[in-house]
């Protein structure tokens, strides 16, 4: 018997941070035959300017990979009859955080949140704020009780990375593990690659 399709939903927002969702996207490709995943990807309007200015490219349209544009509601997903069964927002701005948290649903991005959320799927947030004030705070708080999961961008630094992309790594590696997708990395208390 075949392996259940898993649906992923990535949302990218105008946030600082777009490097982690190219390698994040790159990375879940390398992993869609052997986990048969399905990767769909939404861009806010600021998310597709930053992403061209911070990796000084488009994402490849070679990917196997489809994109839906940030208005467009009749994209499967925005439906709670989804096959979603994850949306990951890397990196997700404080503003699109704080519009999942009221509910107000104004955009692909939002109400995919709001669907994954209410037919308890699984919802990261992937946040770069520095500092946060109260009203970060309590949207986060709220996203949580929601059953949602904030995940900062913080690197780990125990494996000695050397190079930028080993930095950002930590971070991807992390996010794909929580998803519960199989994949071979090194591990915290150990030299050898493992799964």
């Amino acid at each position: 018997m075949s392996k259940k399709p898993y649906h992923i939903v990535v949302g990218i927002t105008g946030a600082s941070g777009s490097v982690y969702a190219k390698h994040f996207i790159e990375h879940l490709c390398q992993l869609k035959q052997k986990n048969n995943l399905i990767i769909d990807i939404i861009f806010s309007e600021t998310g597709k300017k930053v992403f061209l200015h911070e990796n000084k490219e488009e994402l490849n349209n070679d990917l196997p990979i489809r994109i839906f544009d940030n208005d467009n509601f009749f994209a499967p997903f925005a439906s709670g009859s989804s096959t979603a069964d994850a949306l990951i927002i890397i990196p997700c701005s404080m503003g699109t955080l704080g519009r999942i948290a009221h509910g107000t649903s104004e955009n692909l991005i939002c109400r995919t949140a709001d669907v994954v959320l209410k037919e308890k799927k699984k919802l990261l947030l992937l946040i770069r704020e520095t500092p946060l004030n109260l009203i970060h705070i309590k949207n986060m708080e709220l996203i949580c009780l929601a059953g949602g999961t904030i995940f900062p961008a913080s690197p780990s630094f125990y494996l000695i990375p050397e190079t930028i992309e080993d930095v950002i790594n930590s971070v991807i590696f992390r996010i794909i593990d929580h998803l519960e997708i199989d994949q071979e990395i090194k591990r915290w208390g150990k030299n050898e690659i493992y799964s």
